[in-house]
């Protein structure tokens, strides 16, 4: 039934008194009042719109309050003076809204919840908590007899959880499937990157030699087109298996490849992103400095395998100061 039905509106009116006690037995036909989506019209008057669905619900009610101990009478309506068709839906929609409210409330919680979430073991703790949630607002759909404002958020939040929720679980399982086969297939290998090396380039073939292979042969070609031979790993190039993934820079796809979880690696990757993509994502105060210093190396070092040479100690030294610094 939707808010345009306003002729000829029929209801049913639940009239009932409980015993005093048992007090339990108050709250439950408190609940089951709820459950069914009636509202109270007086303090012992609860309405519903009528139909087969609402009447065989305050029958069934009906039938438990006179087992209790209570009295009540069920009657059908029209209303006439006191109360209009539209203020009686107001007050449904009323209560409807409250209760879709609290649940974006909760799907608001279990949004946080999914942001922070970090493994697929986390978001699949998740998964129950959502289904819960879906199951609440289908019982609340039920009982919007008259389509409250509510609705439409509440039922987009848990869709698009629900699709999320999916996709970053197969994601994740993805990653870390790709990087506990990736961690092992990277050693042994040849690697191969642009000609011209400056601080990404510099940086991943530091981590490569001191913390994934440190006897990698690491070779220098032209660029774009260049077609790998067997057993070679092409990183930070155009087409390469190792290079900028979304606004990642290739050092930080490389960390995460190679399973490196060191907080004072993770440093040196937000410094290394922010001098490579320029867009101050992490705000490192020691990226001005450190792009001088590789500034001086690629001036100073024309041939790539003496830039990578001279650029290794800068990296040991800065890995060593956020080591001690975490310490």
């Amino acid at each position: 039934m939707t808010k345009e039905s306003t002729t000829e509106q029929r209801w049913l009116l639940l009239i009932h008194q409980l015993p005093s006690k048992p007090a339990y037995f108050r709250v439950k036909i408190w609940r089951r009042l709820q459950g069914i989506g009636a509202v109270a019209v007086k303090s012992t008057v609860y309405a519903l719109p009528a139909n087969a669905e609402t009447q065989e619900d305050f029958e069934w009610l009906l039938k438990e309050i006179a087992e209790g101990g209570g009295e009540a009478m069920v009657c059908e309506a029209r209303l006439i003076d006191g109360l209009s068709d539209a203020q009686a839906r107001a007050l449904f929609d009323a209560a409807r809204d409250e209760d879709y409210e609290t649940i974006v409330k909760e799907a608001r919680t279990l949004e946080a919840k999914l942001e922070a979430a970090s493994s697929a073991d986390e978001m699949a703790e998740i998964r129950p908590q959502l289904a819960r949630l879906r199951k609440r607002l289908a019982e609340i759909v039920a009982i919007d007899f008259f389509g409250a404002t509510g609705r439409l958020l509440a039922e987009g939040l848990i869709a698009g959880l629900e699709v999320r929720l999916a996709e970053d679980i197969e994601m994740t399982n993805d990653q870390q499937k790709a990087a506990s086969q990736t961690a092992e297939d990277l050693k042994g290998r040849t690697w191969v990157t642009r000609q011209g090396v400056y601080v990404d380039r510099i940086a991943c073939a530091w981590l490569i030699r001191r913390f994934i292979d440190p006897d990698a042969i690491i070779r220098f070609v032209p660029g774009k087109g260049y077609v790998p031979n067997p057993g070679e790993l092409r990183f930070d190039m155009f087409e390469g298996e190792i290079t900028h993934e979304g606004d990642r820079c290739s050092f930080e796809v490389l960390l995460a490849r190679a399973s490196l979880n060191d907080p004072a690696l993770q440093a040196i990757a937000e410094i290394v992103h922010d001098i490579d993509l320029k867009d101050a994502k992490f705000g490192r105060e020691e990226a001005t400095g450190i792009a001088s210093l590789l500034s001086g190396v690629t001036a100073a070092n024309p041939e790539d395998e003496q830039r990578i040479a001279q650029g290794a100690p800068l990296f040991d030294n800065l890995y060593e100061y956020f080591r001690a610094k975490r310490d």
